[in-house]
């Protein structure tokens, strides 16, 4: 394909990445490598089995933003640019993020994922958890016909996936800091993804190894920043603009960054915090009570704390690329940096 014939404006890309649309080198192999890896992900899933290949290619088909692979193009951008190698490390990492996609929607029992019903709504547990496992079986066997390096890359991130999900089901142990244990858990389900796919577009991009580090701490330390970005945005978002209810996390009961610096608070005698805590963890079912209750935490300074946490962690991120020479690609991880933690939903 010849990459002239390709119109940088329409490259549609995340916040952070708009730059990258105007630039009439990188757009157009931009644009080429993803739709490259776009349908590599749907053969890739596909399967002469017609319940296997239905349900593989669901949640695929039903969309996403396409971060992970888009973070494997361009940091390849940074060496030689996408290759075969890039892009098939490409599909791998988006395999891989769906079906942890279809495990936790098992776990959480979520009813939607990406506007549509959630795929054990729709063929059930049992049918969802093993296309999850169908999926990174694939995911292995791709990456395998790689190199030794990528395939120990994606057996750590697949580890650290599964304990990030253990520890998070089973709670901090007796005695273990719970804020230690949270960023440990989001480290592991979120960051580990984020810095291997970072990682492996320096790597099979021809960068050197202590590039290919960097940019593995850089993915991490933006994959943590944006879950706890997340977890302010759940409190602070306009239930019209985002279309979700704030403080679904707390009606869930799940632990969350504001929450655990209230709790932390209320330990160390801060009534405010205390009387906070008092309505979060009351029964949260009534519409009006879960508004107190998100009302209550916004107002007390642990909110603002977690977004300054969200900030240092994205701070961190950027540190991590110092030493990459100046280039388009570099302004743009970084504007990637800072647009997960500025943003409202």
């Amino acid at each position: 394909m010849n990459h002239s014939a390709v119109d940088p404006l329409s490259l549609s890309l995340p916040p952070g990445f708009e730059a990258l649309a105007d630039d009439e080198r990188l757009a157009p192999a931009i644009s080429e490598a993803l739709s490259s890896v776009e349908e590599q992900l749907l053969a890739a899933l596909s399967s002469d089995d017609e319940l296997a290949d239905t349900s593989s290619r669901y949640l695929a088909e039903a969309g996403g933003k396409r971060i992970r692979p888009l973070l494997t193009i361009l940091t390849s951008l940074l060496g030689d640019g996408p290759d075969d190698s890039v892009r098939r490390a490409a599909v791998v990492m988006e395999m891989i993020h769906l079906a942890t996609l279809y495990h936790d929607d098992v776990m959480d029992s979520a009813p939607v994922r990406r506007g549509a019903p959630a795929a054990h709504e729709v063929w059930g547990n049992s049918v969802a958890i093993l296309t999850g496992d169908l999926i990174l079986a694939r995911a292995s066997r791709m990456m395998s016909e790689l190199d030794l390096e990528g395939s120990q890359v994606q057996a750590r991130t697949f580890e650290r996936l599964v304990m990030g999900q253990l520890h998070e089901t089973v709670g901090p142990r007796t005695g273990e800091d719970p804020y230690d244990h949270y960023l440990q858990v989001i480290a592991d389900k979120t960051g580990s993804l984020v810095a291997a796919a970072a990682r492996l577009g320096g790597h099979y991009g021809g960068c050197t190894a202590e590039t290919a580090a960097l940019l593995d701490t850089y993915g991490e330390a933006v994959g943590v920043a944006f879950q706890l970005a997340d977890d302010v945005i759940d409190l602070t978002s306009d239930a019209e603009a985002s279309g979700k209810t704030p403080g679904t996390d707390l009606r869930e009961g799940v632990p969350t960054l504001p929450v655990l610096l209230l709790r932390a608070a209320a330990a160390d005698g801060d009534a405010a915090a205390a009387e906070a805590l008092a309505l979060v963890d009351g029964d949260l079912t009534d519409d009006d009570a879960l508004a107190a209750a998100v009302a209550a935490v916004v107002a007390h300074p642990v909110t603002d704390r977690a977004w300054e946490i969200a900030h240092e962690w994205s701070r961190r991120a950027a540190e991590a690329l110092t030493d990459l020479p100046e280039s388009t690609i570099k302004s743009a991880l970084l504007a990637f940096a800072d647009a997960v933690v500025d943003r409202e939903g």
